[in-house]
């Protein structure tokens, strides 16, 4: 029976994801946050090397199961996966990204699996526009990639709940303000 928990933390940009891992990472004991930006390569050598990186995240997880750690992540291979759906990369990631699903699935952690969303699409033009936002090799920020990616994780999110009954799939609209969030995230995760 799993005595830690592993939680991802997804979400377009302006979701809010930095915020709430800060929060997760200070208010649940024993609790590791890393936070994940991929490779730079797009093109199709990028696919080797990231496949490379989250199969070795893979297994170090497994490393931890049991430990009474609780693992947090601010992206993880759910974020390559988007990224290549969305053309941002050269290549197709599904293969590899089905594969590190199956294997994180099996694993004895309490699994969840978090996407942070705006109702208000207009939100996204607000909280884009704080300092150092503006361009990423891979999407320039704006209201437009910003509701393509949240469009994008959201599927994801239906998708893996409904294949894996293992990985508590929770989204959460972070229009309801910030204490709104913590609040549901503090009774989600009590459970």
């Amino acid at each position: 029976m799993a005595n830690s928990k592993l939680i991802v933390v997804e979400g377009p940009q302006g979701a809010g994801k930095t915020t709430i891992t800060d929060f997760i990472r200070h208010k649940i004991p024993y609790t590791n946050l890393y936070r994940l930006n991929g490779t730079a390569d797009s093109s199709p050598t990028g696919k080797e090397k990231s496949r490379e990186m989250y199969y070795d995240l893979v297994e170090y997880i497994s490393k931890l199961q049991n430990k009474s750690i609780n693992l947090l992540f601010d992206r993880t291979f759910f974020t390559e996966e988007v990224y290549c759906r969305l053309g941002f990369k050269e290549y197709s990631f599904t293969d590899v990204y089905e594969e590190l699903l199956e294997k994180v699935s099996k694993m004895d952690f309490d699994i969840y699996y978090i996407t942070l969303y705006l109702s208000d699409e207009d939100e996204f033009e607000r909280r884009l526009l704080r300092e150092g936002k503006g361009e990423t090799k891979y999407a320039k920020f704006s209201k437009e990639s910003s509701l393509k990616q949240q469009n994008a994780y959201l599927k994801l999110a239906d998708e893996i709940e409904e294949k894996y009954e293992n990985i508590n799939v929770v989204n959460i609209d972070t229009c309801i303000g910030l204490d709104g969030v913590k609040e549901k995230i503090v009774e989600i995760l009590a459970e």
